[in-house]
C-alpha cells in the first residue's frame, strides 16, 4: 500500500485518509528520509569472517554436520553453488534471523485460496491467535465471517490478539472493534493518526504494512493479502471462485501458508511489535507439544522496520539480484525501484540473466501506472522482459531467483517499503517452492501483455510528462 499522502486505499474514496493534516505531516517527515546505500563489497568482506551458516530445526540449532547436509542439498539444486553460498553468508549478516529447516510451504493465490486457509487456521486454534494487518475488516468466506470466528475462539478460551494499522483500517466501522473487545479480543492500533492517542510515538507516515496470521505456533500465513473486503470480489457465497464479467474487480495476490519450526519466529515478531505499540503485557503462550518436522523447506523470516539502519528485505533482495546466475522473476504491485535496485536489475540482464517483471496494467492508484511505465525505456534497453497483467488488480509481491531462492511477503518493490513501513517477508530456499512460484508467474504471464518498444512509443507525451512528475515524489509513494 502507498502512503497517507497518496493512498485512497483499494480504489475507495480518499475521505479522511487523505486529510490535509496527514498529508502535511507525511511531507514534513519524508523530507529527511534517505534510501540506505548497500555496499555489497563490504558485506562480502564481513561475510568471509563470519561463523558458519547455522540452520535450525524443531529442537534448535542443527549440528555442524546436519547443517552442512541441509545446505549441500540446496546447493545441489542451484545453478551456481558458490553464488548461493555467498548470498547466504551475506544474508546471515543482514537478516538477523536464522534459517529453519523442516517446514512445509503452500502457495495461496488470491482471496479464493487465502481466505479459506486463514479461516481454517483461526477455527483450529486452541491456545492463541495473533493477527497483524494493514487493513483489518470483517471479511467473509464460505459463509463464515471473520468477526464471528474471532469471537468464538476468544469465548472458547483462546487468547486472540490483533494489531491493525490506524491508516489502513481507518474505514473499518468502530462497531466491529467494539464487538471484538466485548468478547475479550485484545486490540492494538498501530501509530494512531490522532496525536492525542499516540502516547509520545506520533509518526503518521510510519505504517504497519505487515500481514501476519499465527495460530498456536503451528501454522502461519504471510504475504500480500489484507483482511479486506476487496478480496471477496472473486468469491461466491460458498467460498469458491466466482466467474464475473467485471474482471477488474478481482485482486490477484499471493500468500504462503507455513507449518514448521520457523512459525515461532513470526510469533516472536508479533510479540515484539505488540510491546513496541504499548499493548498489554502478554504472558508466555502455551504452544502445542513439539511435533516432528512437517516438511523439507528451509525458510527465513525477514521482519523489516524503518527503525533499522537498512531494511532486511531491501538488502536481502539486492543481494539475491546481484548474485543471480540464471533467472530473476519478479511480480510487483507498485514498481518504484531505488537506484541500486534499478542498476542491479539492469546489470543482471546485461550479464545474461533472464529478468522478467510482471506488473499491473490497471491500478487502484491511477498515477502509479504512469510512474512504473517511466522506467520501461531503461529496463527494455537492458534486455529485461516486461509484462502487464490485464485482468484485475495485481497486488502480489514475489521474487524468484535461480529457481532456488524465493521471497513472498508484504514488501512492495518500492521506496516506501524501504523507508517507512514495517514489513514481513518469508525467504524460502529450494526448488520446490521456487517451482510453485514459477508456475504461478507463468500462469499470470499467460494473462498478460508483453511490453515492448511499440507500447512505449505509443504512450502519449502527456503520460510521459506524468511519469516524470511523479518521479519527483517517488520516496513518498
Amino acid at each position: 500500500m502507498l502512503s497517507p499522502l497518496t493512498r485512497p486505499l483499494h480504489g475507495r474514496s480518499a475521505g479522511s485518509r487523505g486529510a490535509p493534516w496527514i498529508i502535511a505531516a507525511a511531507l514534513a517527515l519524508s523530507a529527511c528520509a534517505h534510501i540506505p546505500v548497500v555496499d555489497e563489497t563490504q558485506l562480502l568482506k564481513e561475510a568471509q569472517g563470519t561463523e558458519r551458516i547455522r540452520v535450525y530445526g524443531t529442537h534448535g540449532p542443527l549440528s555442524v554436520r546436519q547443517s552442512r547436509a541441509v545446505l549441500a542439498r540446496i546447493a545441489a539444486e542451484a545453478p551456481d553453488a558458490d553464488a548461493l553460498q555467498r548470498h547466504l553468508a551475506v544474508e546471515q549478516i543482514v537478516a538477523e534471523s536464522p534459517l529453519y529447516t523442516g517446514n512445509s510451504v503452500r502457495i495461496l493465490r488470491d482471496g479464493t485460496e487465502t481466505f479459506p486457509a486463514m479461516f481454517d487456521a483461526i477455527a483450529g486454534a486452541r491456545h492463541f491467535l495473533y493477527l497483524e494487518y494493514y487493513i483489518f475488516e470483517d471479511v467473509e468466506s464460505g459463509g463464515r465471517r471473520l468477526g464471528d470466528l474471532l469471537v468464538d475462539r476468544s469465548r472458547a478460551g483462546v487468547r486472540v490478539c490483533v494489531i491493525y494499522d490506524a491508516v489502513g483500517s481507518l474505514d473499518t466501522p468502530a462497531a466491529f472493534f467494539d464487538r471484538l473487545r466485548s468478547a475479550g479480543v485484545q486490540l492494538v492500533q498501530y501509530n494512531p493518526v490522532n496525536p492525542l492517542k499516540a502516547f509520545g510515538h506520533y509518526a503518521p507516515n510510519m505504517r504497519d504494512h505487515r500481514k501476519i496470521l499465527v495460530a498456536d505456533d503451528a501454522v502461519a500465513i504471510v504475504g500480500g493479502v489484507n483482511l479486506s473486503t476487496d478480496y471477496e470480489s472473486g468469491l461466491t457465497s460458498g467460498g469458491g471462485p466466482r466467474r464475473s464479467d467485471s474482471a477488474d474487480e478481482v485482486w490477484h495476490d499471493i500468500d504462503v501458508e507455513i507449518r514448521g519450526p520457523v512459525v515461532h519466529e513470526l510469533t516472536e515478531l508479533f510479540r515484539e511489535h505488540w510491546r513496541e505499540q504499548t499493548g498489554s503485557p502478554l504472558a508466555a503462550e502455551e504452544s502445542p507439544d513439539d511435533a516432528p518436522a512437517s516438511g523439507k523447506e528451509i525458510v527465513r523470516i525477514l521482519g523489516s522496520s524503518p527503525k533499522k539502519l537498512a531494511s532486511r528485505y531491501y538488502v536481502s533482495v539486492l543481494t539475491a539480484i546481484r548474485t543471480a546466475q540464471s533467472s530473476i522473476w519478479i511480480t510487483a504491485a507498485y514498481f518504484v525501484p531505488t537506484r541500486q535496485e534499478l542498476r542491479s536489475l539492469e546489470a543482471a540482464a546485461r550479464r545474461g540473466v533472464d529478468v522478467r517483471i510482471l506488473l499491473p496494467s490497471r491500478s487502484d492508484i491511477g498515477f502509479i501506472l504512469s510512474l512504473q511505465r517511466s522506467y520501461y525505456p531503461r529496463l527494455l534497453r537492458a534486455g529485461i522482459k516486461l509484462y502487464e497483467r490485464e485482468d484485475g488488480f495485481v497486488h502480489s509481491k514475489s521474487v524468484v531467483v535461480d529457481d532456488v531462492w524465493s521471497l513472498v511477503g508484504s514488501s512492495n518493490f518500492d521506496q516506501r517499503s524501504v523507508l517507512f513501513n514495517d514489513e514481513v517477508d518469508a525467504v524460502m530456499l529450494g526448488n520446490s517452492t521456487a517451482g510453485q512460484l514459477r508456475q504461478v508467474l507463468e500462469h499470470d504471464i499467460a494473462h498478460a501483455q508483453r511490453i515492448g518498444w511499440q507500447q512505449v512509443h505509443e504512450e502519449g507525451a502527456l503520460e510521459r510528462l506524468k511519469g516524470r512528475f511523479w518521479r519527483l515524489w517517488e520516496k513518498l509513494l
